[in-house]
């Protein structure tokens, strides 16, 4: 590994990867539903329980694939061999997916679900293993994570500019065609650039695996918990106004032709303010600046609660602040984490992709956990989007806004126990 400071092109040739990755993410997300429901013709409420089954068998296969990842380090002394059998999984089920069997439309939709989030967890962990194992300098583990994001940022508006620019986003089926179109032509040639460019020397005679060395390393490593505690609830807060924003621009700002081009600004901010965090984190850390970064974004949010109809300007201001945070948000614990993994090295063992298996674990498992709560605790207070009543539309504001806001304190408080490696 270089201990030099890294070279422009490779940290370009290290995050290219991300921008087709980035367009896999939204569709699943946003058109997949309703291509599923609405041109397929699955019951909707079907839909949802076949995606939140696929979504909950991610989240534990995630450690499986981190392990995997390591013993392919074992075998051929590079994670390369596993990225690329996902990269097959990964084109196969995509186009599976947009193109499902009317027979069994069901069946189809569960399977090939499971397969993408399988081909992805395949590419993603080992990719994010990378920011650990490329460079030992501190300031590169920030570089490498920022500049991932920074080109994270770039496929989210890729993916959701295309499809306004081929005037095809009010038809389901025709934009995740294009977004299939789009993601093969980036994903192939930048994949293939990465992986040929990415040159990772280790050792794998002493770097063998056990799964016993977990125990040792939490053990010997107690900020580990902190972070990855602190790091669950940050995100659990995060996820829960993304599940609910199409709701609240609906039905609280009823601007809802509005939620395309404030999503497009609030990725921008993040874009934009990226370099001052990085900037920042190399002057009082990645902790203090993970924790101004969290801190800004509750500023903004809590006046979420205070939104009425018409508000769209206050409500892009507050957007636009908490994208502001974005940046931080997706870069800095990630480069803290490979921190952690670097320093578990100390004790002479792999366990660098099941650390990141778990990493991946925390953050799918808040988004699952985010969407139930939500839709749970709105089922309890009788919401109907059609016909919402004012204790509801409170209640959406309050999972909106100012919930969040609590759990980022408790985040905060287990962030603040980790110390920074900073050396």
């Amino acid at each position: 590994m270089e201990t030099q400071k890294l070279s422009k092109s490779l940290i370009i040739y290290y995050s290219l990867i991300a921008i087709p990755l980035a367009i896999v993410g939204l569709p699943l997300y946003i058109y997949l539903p309703t291509f599923y429901a609405t041109d397929v013709g699955i019951d909707i409420a079907v839909v949802g329980l076949i995606l939140f089954i696929a979504r909950l068998t991610d989240v534990f296969t995630d450690p499986f694939f981190g392990y995997l990842s390591d013993k392919s380090v074992e075998y051929f002394n590079s994670r390369k061999p596993i990225m690329i059998l996902g990269s097959l999984v990964l084109i196969f089920s995509f186009y599976s997916l947009i193109n499902p069997s009317l027979d069994y439309p069901e069946f189809w939709l569960l399977v090939f679900s499971i397969l993408i989030y399988i081909g992805w967890s395949m590419i993603n962990i080992p990719y994010l293993t990378w920011s650990s194992e490329i460079s030992q300098r501190y300031e590169d583990k920030t570089v490498l994570n920022s500049s991932r994001e920074f080109f994270t940022i770039i496929g989210v508006l890729i993916a959701l500019i295309v499809p306004y620019i081929y005037k095809v986003s009010q038809n389901s089926q025709e934009t995740l065609e294009i977004l299939y179109l789009s993601f093969l032509v980036l994903f192939i040639p930048l994949f293939l650039v990465s992986l040929k460019a990415i040159k990772i020397k280790l050792n794998s005679i002493n770097d063998k695996f056990s799964i016993k060395s977990v125990k040792t390393i939490y053990q010997n490593l107690n900020d580990l918990k902190y972070l990855q505690i602190g790091y669950f609830f940050n995100n659990l807060a995060n996820a829960l106004p993304a599940t609910l924003f199409l709701l609240f621009i609906e039905l609280i700002i009823e601007e809802k032709d509005s939620s395309g081009i404030i999503l497009i600004l609030y990725f921008f901010a993040g874009i934009l303010a990226l370099p001052f965090w990085n900037m920042l984190s190399n002057k009082i850390g990645k902790k203090n600046t993970w924790l101004s970064s969290i801190l800004l974004a509750c500023s903004a949010f809590i006046f979420v609660p205070f939104l009425e109809a018409g508000d769209l300007t206050a409500f892009i201001i507050i957007s636009l602040v908490s994208g502001l945070s974005l940046g931080a948000d997706m870069a800095l614990p990630t480069a803290i984490q490979s921190d952690m993994v670097q320093e578990s090295k100390r004790f002479e063992t792999n366990i660098s992709g099941l650390l990141f298996g778990i990493w991946t674990m925390i953050t799918k498992l808040s988004l699952a956990l985010a969407v139930a709560a939500s839709f749970i605790i709105l089922g309890i207070f009788d919401f109907e989007a059609s016909n919402p009543s004012v204790t509801s539309l409170l209640v959406l504001s309050f999972l909106y806004g100012l919930f969040p806001v609590c759990i980022k304190l408790i985040a905060i408080f287990f962030i603040n126990k980790y110390t920074d490696k900073k050396s």
